[in-house]
């Protein structure tokens, strides 16, 4: 029954006229109630001006509240005492009951917001709308006594007008009620029956029926409607046979794409499923469900709760790798999710044989570096040339061999870290021990530099990692510090607990980085002065290795320079909680 639409235009109109009936009696109420409200304040102010507040102290003065009670009573008049508005006389210390023109009310009354506020020397004249009474008090004060002068109305009088209008308003709410149901029941007819018409039409037109016109048989609202409706009812069958043709447009060209296309319904059941991704997959039954075909592959939903998103995943197969591009859609039955595989098989594998590459070389590197380091040695200890000839060549020779040693361990700890065979402990590690161990450690060369060195620790610094690696990568750090440095410079390290995190920075005095510089100082072999880092025995991958330590522990790492000014590197590790 609620869902007619004759039923919906009356209670609509219902609505409409009860809505507005009470927004009308509620303005009028309102209305009346702030009227009377001025009003009473009006009267009081007309006749408790300064010169009757006067006239009242020379009153008390004289007799007391006897010959307070008969200047009200002169007064009564013009205050409107009546039988629902009385005067009353108060004791301004105790608040307590003393005369009034209803002695009976009087001895009930309790004291008002307004009386409180004329014991304390002010006219208390203030109103509240949806109070139960309208009340003014005025303190009258003489030397030895201070009474409470005021008049209270019960509101009788406005509250039989508002339910006399409230009377008026329903009954006119009732009448209108009545002329409303029957307007929109003839406004519906002339609505419903051309809609009844369009309804059966759209339901042969459901059916694949286009061959039914509807005839225009006005020229209003419903008429354009009705020729709109035709006219939407031919596009729609043009529409459905341009569709079949792209539909088959696109179910040729997904037989032959190289891609491979792989669709699932909302339940993860497979509906569709093309020759290049069932040759990827080994998968051609219509059906299949999404955990068999992908298999230990999970997906974040959230990761796909916005339309137009997707997200990209690397899938091994027994034979080959997959990149998969990962989609939603939307349709009539729920939707679903779209895959695109693309074979990166070859690109892995390329990526991997670059990798081995630069592991293989530094590998091969140590043998020949071994062997100048021990003809080096037997060259010192020969005695056929000049002894500090010797010396000095053979000193740049055996330095230049520590150092491309020390460049093989570099490259060797990086390819580690990239094919993720270093090992990381995962303990509850000490940062505020390991700072102050490595400072420890740097301290005699920072005193055969001349560079002062000072830490400074706040809180407690605890993660969970390696804390071998955690060292190399703080002694890196103040190293590169140090070595940088300018002449009586300063090197000033700092942790402390910033938003959960351990933040440790590496300040220094040096020589700085040039801008241009800073986007590329992570990378491997980067130097912004060469010479100058070959000179100070710099390998280009100190800050490539700290960085990926730091980036396994689950922090960062950032850097800050001035340059001719200094440096700050940061290091930022999660603390670990014990909830953990």
């Amino acid at each position: 029954m609620l869902k007619s639409l004759h039923t919906k235009l009356v209670l609509i109109l219902v609505a409409l006229i009860l809505s507005v009936m009470a927004i009308v009696g509620t303005f009028l109420v309102s209305s009346v109630t702030e009227y009377n409200i001025s009003e009473f304040q009006d009267e009081m102010a007309n006749v408790f001006t300064q010169d009757f507040i006067l006239s009242l102290e020379n009153a008390a003065k004289e007799g007391g509240s006897a010959s307070l009670k008969d200047y009200m009573i002169a007064y009564s008049v013009s205050l409107g005492i009546n039988q629902n508005r009385n005067f009353y006389i108060l004791d301004g210390k105790s608040g307590e009951y003393i005369t009034g023109s209803d002695d009976v009310l009087g001895a009930e009354m309790a004291l008002t917001p307004n009386m409180l506020t004329a014991m304390n020397g002010q006219v208390g004249q203030e109103i509240s709308p949806v109070g139960t009474y309208f009340d003014v008090a005025v303190p009258v004060e003489t030397d030895d006594a201070l009474y409470i002068v005021g008049v209270i109305d019960n509101k009788q009088d406005l509250n039989e007008f508002t339910r006399d209008l409230i009377s008026a308003l329903v009954r006119a709410m009732l009448f209108g009620m009545v002329i409303v149901v029957l307007l929109s029941y003839i406004l519906s007819k002339t609505i419903t029956n051309p809609v009844e018409k369009l309804t059966r039409t759209a339901t042969e037109i459901s059916k694949g029926k286009f061959e039914n016109v509807i005839d225009v048989e006005s020229g209003d609202e419903i008429g354009v409607l009705t020729e709109t409706f035709n006219e939407m009812a031919s596009a729609l069958k043009n529409s459905i046979d341009a569709m079949d043709g792209e539909r088959n447009k696109l179910n040729t060209m997904f037989v032959h794409m190289k891609d491979g296309i792989v669709a699932f319904d909302k339940d993860g059941k497979l509906i569709h499923i093309n020759p290049a991704a069932e040759k990827m997959l080994g998968e051609s039954k219509e059906g299949t469900h999404y955990k068999n075909v992908f298999k230990n592959l999970h997906i974040d939903k959230n990761d796909l709760s916005e339309s137009g998103n997707y997200i990209e995943i690397d899938y091994a197969t027994p034979g080959a790798v997959l990149k998969l591009f990962i989609a939603p859609f939307d349709s009539g039955d729920g939707g679903g999710l779209i895959i695109v595989l693309h074979d990166i098989t070859e690109q892995k594998k390329l990526d991997d044989s670059r990798r081995e590459f630069v592991a293989n070389v530094s590998h091969e590197l140590r043998t020949p570096l071994t062997n100048i380091k021990g003809y080096t040695e037997t060259l010192l200890s020969a005695d056929d040339i000049d002894a500090e000839t010797r010396k000095s060549f053979l000193s740049v020779v055996y330095s230049e061999s520590d150092r491309m040693t020390r460049i093989v361990k570099d490259l060797l700890t990086l390819s580690r870290l990239d094919h993720g065979k270093v090992e990381m402990k995962q303990e509850v590690t000490d940062l505020n021990r390991i700072v102050e161990n490595a400072v420890s450690a740097m301290r005699i060369e920072a005193v055969k530099q001349n560079i002062t060195l000072e830490c400074t620790l706040e809180g407690e610094m605890k993660t969970m990692g390696d804390g071998e690696r955690l060292t190399q990568v703080i002694i890196n750090l103040i190293s590169n510090a140090l070595k940088y440095n300018k002449k009586d410079g300063a090197v000033y390290v700092k942790g402390g607990v910033e938003d959960k995190m351990a933040v440790i920075s590496v300040r220094d005095t040096g020589i700085g980085i040039p801008e241009n510089d800073l986007p590329r100082i992570f990378e491997r072999f980067y130097r912004v002065d060469k010479a100058r880092s070959r000179e100070r025995g710099g390998t280009g991958l100190g800050l490539a290795i700290a960085k990926e330590i730091t980036e396994q522990h689950g922090g960062s790492m950032s850097i800050a320079s001035v340059y001719g000014e200094g440096t700050t590197l940061t290091m930022k590790l999660p603390l670990f909680e014990e909830k953990e």
